[in-house]
């Protein structure tokens, strides 16, 4: 019952932080912050507490609360933890009070307007991540366009309503296709079995004809695969992230994104089973094209914005390539790859932002011996490059390594059967490991050596607070680098489920839901 209560407390404090800001007298810009920065705090004391108290040896739901809302139409406020959610609940919480106070100084225009639009999207990822009916998740889903739209389009940069307009309108025209999925699968369940339902656990005993499932998952994959996003559908990303503020940046690359392939391990592949099993190769083939192409377009790019945001296309391509492995190592290793590409990814964005605040500019060219200049921004850039690259010891490794290595293993059982393809797209996934190191430490070898050389010299070095949000990213990426076999433990019934969700035949998979 407390778990229960503290869960609820963990998505509707956002909520509560926004009213709190509202009270604020004009012109406390300073209460403003800290009202945001505790609140978050708060939120994620919590969220550590539940992840202590979350039982690895327990099947399924746990903390969950499930209350009528629109009964007659079958639509319940059903959220818990499992699995599935657990460690990208605990990544959008540790991210937060990051965000906020890496904001503490960029941010002076409408600041109660900014922190509230940042509060709001917490709510939203949050909601997304445990609502467990399809009805609620729908409507987290699109909630989040709302504060995004606004937090890039009054504070971003100069092509700010061009870069607005192209990411709610991918993610729109995504989601309509989503919602005309979902009325069409509820409405096909309830002809067949009389029951109004959106619950996840009641939606996963469907069992379509193949045909029918193929549309449903591309129409439910086409969403989902905007918000990766998987090449083709990528182009709204750089655009975003360039013009969008730090804070945008680092909830667009460290949280949002891993909206997309959350919804493929949660909802896309465990309802459309046979479906997902026919376009496995497909979605490998894309998910090996979005890691090589990203990496390259990383390889040329001459804002530090935009070889971030293009790496994040190859980083989270590995995560899709252990999703249809439908390997225990790989699924493990694709969620492990989620949390550790928020890390690394957020923790990198922040640092652009920091240099960006001193410099005013995120042209390459412009720098050149940082190390000399700012010494603690230099090891810390370092650290999280090499961990972008995948150095043992920290995240990068775990996630991409047993993602890999998941694949690989099912890639080696299908060549032993005559296939070709899959073996192909494991060695060439590999390559991306290398583009990767080329072009992290090319940007790192820039900005931080050769003659010292920046714009508007001289600047200080990394302040407490700075050094602060650091240290706390280094020491997660260290963290499950180093120790993985705990948040493992914790995925490891979860990813057994999904598996046995995607591959069992139709009577089985109806027989494990009904011992759940």
């Amino acid at each position: 019952m407390r778990e229960s209560l503290a869960l609820n407390l963990v998505l509707f404090l956002p909520l509560a932080g926004v009213a709190a800001l509202a009270a604020v007298p004009r012109g406390r810009e300073d209460r403003m912050r800290a009202i945001a920065f505790w609140t978050l705090a708060i939120q994620l004391a919590l969220t550590a507490w539940l992840y202590a108290r979350f039982d690895a040896a327990v099947p399924g739901l746990q903390f969950a609360t499930r209350l009528p809302w629109i009964p007659q139409w079958g639509v319940y406020y059903f959220i818990g933890l499992d699995g599935y959610n657990l460690l990208l609940v605990s990544l959008t919480a540790f991210l937060g009070p990051l965000v906020v106070a890496g904001a503490f100084s960029a941010i002076t225009k409408e600041v109660r307007l900014f922190y509230s639009m940042v509060l709001a999207i917490q709510f939203t990822m949050v909601g997304t991540f445990v609502a467990q009916d399809l009805f609620l998740f729908y409507l987290f889903w699109e909630a989040m366009l709302i504060p995004m739209f606004l937090i890039i389009g009054i504070w971003g940069g100069e092509r700010r309503i061009y870069a607005t307009l192209k990411f709610v309108l991918y993610t729109a025209f995504g989601s309509i296709l989503m919602l005309a999925a979902v009325i069409y699968l509820v409405v096909s369940i309830k002809s067949t079995t009389g029951v109004d339902t959106f619950s996840f656990s009641d939606l996963y005993r469907s069992r379509l004809p193949l045909d029918t499932q193929v549309i449903l998952l591309a129409a439910f994959g086409l969403s989902f695969a905007i918000k990766v996003p998987i090449v083709p559908l990528h182009t709204w990303l750089p655009d975003a992230h360039v013009e969008a503020p730090t804070a945008g940046s680092v909830i667009l690359a460290g949280v949002l994104l891993k909206m997309g392939t959350y919804g493929f391990m949660k909802l896309g592949f465990p309802l459309f089973p046979q479906a997902a099993q026919l376009l496995a190769p497909a979605i490998a083939a894309l998910a090996v094209v979005s890691i090589v192409y990203g990496a390259c377009l990383a390889l040329v790019q001459t804002d530090i914005k935009k070889v971030i945001a293009y790496s994040s296309i190859s980083h989270l391509g590995y995560v899709m390539l252990g999703l249809v492995s439908f390997n225990l190592l790989g699924i493990q290793g694709a969620v492990m790859q989620m949390v550790s590409h928020g890390l690394v990814a957020g923790g990198l964005f922040l640092m652009v932002g920091m240099i960006y605040e001193r410099c005013h500019t995120r042209d390459i060219a412009a720098y050149g011996g940082l190390a000399k200049i700012m010494p603690l921004y230099a090891v810390f850039f370092a650290l999280l490059a090499l961990a972008s690259i995948g150095l043992p010891t920290t995240s990068g490794f775990t996630g991409e390594f047993v993602s890999l290595l998941g694949y690989f293993d099912s890639a080696w059982s299908r060549h032993l059967q005559g296939e070709r393809l899959p073996i192909a797209l494991a060695v060439a996934a590999v390559s991306g490991v290398i583009l990767g190191a080329l072009y992290m430490l090319s940007l790192a070898q820039r900005l931080l050596f050769g003659a010292p050389r920046a714009p508007h010299l001289p600047f200080a070095d990394l302040g407490a607070r700075e050094r602060a949000i650091l240290v706390a990213i280094a020491v997660a990426i260290f963290a499950l680098g180093l120790f993985p076999a705990g948040p493992a433990a914790k995925t490891e019934l979860a990813a057994r489920h999904y598996r046995q969700l995607v591959t069992a035949p139709a009577s089985s998979a109806v027989a494990l839901e009904e011992t759940r």
